[in-house]
């Protein structure tokens, strides 16, 4: 089993950040001014002694920090979002840092976070921030062209001499048979045989062009809210939601908003491990997740989270994956802070989650 942790770079500003969520924005701000919503809610959480990084001032020095302890206790690498727009770059400052410094040592791969951005992250209006387009083949060579020093480092995850390409929706590229054909024509000019592409199957959907996708990985916990939860867990989940969205509605302004989604975790793992998976289907998980950071009372918390029902479901995902050659499973995330899913330690439940991904690697 080899762990692929999920890795947000939104923890230094940049001036698009500045002009949509105001100076200096990081993900840290939604995280500090987060407020509890219920008894025995965890809000804000703090990262371990009041750890709040900065990836641009001190980006060197928390990357080899974090390729420490990932290695330290069994995650073979991180799959680190990129948010590329035909031609235009955001948050590239720690995969540029990390492509510069050789000495921080990680196994790491790419993985296209190929959204449109708008405001409706956090609860806030549709409007477009930054569009995604898939241009022509002359914008695809540029990006590809952007990707191939990261393809060519000595630490980029590669299954049979291809450069895994992670793209977390394929299914939202119309023209991807003729890109990936591309891709692949380049890649082999470069002395690769071709990409690797592992495609995510969603809680928006999945890529069925089989043809054009060389495995998938399972983005949870919205893959199983959406499809595996049954009928029972359906009705009580939406059943919920309504009454107590309602209930905001005509009583949260004098009496308080309540929050509107939770769901059992032990009922997303369940499912989780009652999946069976092919060679090529790659697993996921979470630690923990709590979104209330970035949407409030209209966010979603999972209840019953805890790092003895992670190491449970990652030893049962092992067995899963037993018979892979490559046998990744992906954890959401290493430090998605604005979601809770984070396996980095914190002053609540100290190194826990990553104790246990130690235990269950071994």
């Amino acid at each position: 089993m080899k762990i692929m942790c999920m890795y947000l770079p939104q923890f230094h500003s940049f001036p698009e950040n500045d002009s949509w969520w105001g100076k200096n924005y990081t993900e840290w701000v939604a995280v500090k001014r987060a407020l509890p919503l219920f008894k025995g809610h965890v809000q804000p959480r703090v990262p371990l002694g009041g750890d709040y990084y900065d990836l641009d001032a001190d980006g060197v020095k928390v990357l080899k920090r974090q390729a420490e302890l990932a290695r330290q206790y069994g995650v073979y690498g991180f799959s680190i979002y990129q948010y590329y727009f035909n031609g235009k770059t955001l948050m590239e400052k720690p995969l540029a840092t990390l492509l510069e410094h050789q000495e921080i040592d990680i196994n790491f791969n790419i993985c296209w976070a190929n959204e449109t951005w708008t405001r409706t992250w956090y609860g806030q209006s549709d409007q477009v921030l930054i569009a995604q387009e898939y241009g022509n083949e002359d914008d695809w060579r540029k990006y590809f062209e952007h990707l191939l020093p990261y393809f060519k480092d000595r630490r980029y995850i590669k299954v049979d001499n291809r450069p895994v390409w992670q793209i977390y929706k394929t299914f939202d590229i119309p023209c991807f048979d003729k890109m990936r054909a591309a891709f692949d024509r380049w890649a082999k000019e470069e002395g690769f045989d071709g990409v690797y592409v592992i495609s995510g199957r969603t809680a928006a959907g999945s890529d069925d062009r089989s043809d054009l996708i060389d495995a998938y990985y399972y983005f949870e916990p919205g893959f199983s809210l959406k499809n595996d939860i049954g009928t029972i867990g359906k009705i009580a989940y939406n059943g919920g939601t309504l009454i107590r969205s309602v209930r905001n509605r005509l009583l949260g302004r004098r009496f308080g908003y309540v929050l509107e989604r939770k769901v059992s975790a032990a009922r997303i793992m369940k499912a989780i491990v009652s999946r069976s998976y092919a060679k090529g289907e790659y697993p996921g998980i979470i630690p923990d997740w709590d979104n209330t950071p970035r949407r409030g009372y209209k966010g979603l918390v999972y209840t019953g989270t805890s790092p003895e029902l992670f190491e449970q479901t990652l030893i049962k995902l092992r067995d899963k994956v037993k018979d892979d050659p490559e046998g990744f499973v992906y954890v959401n995330a290493w430090n998605e802070w604005g979601e809770g899913a984070f396996v980095e330690p914190d002053e609540s439940r100290g190194f826990a989650y990553l104790e246990a991904i130690k235990r269950a690697v071994q």
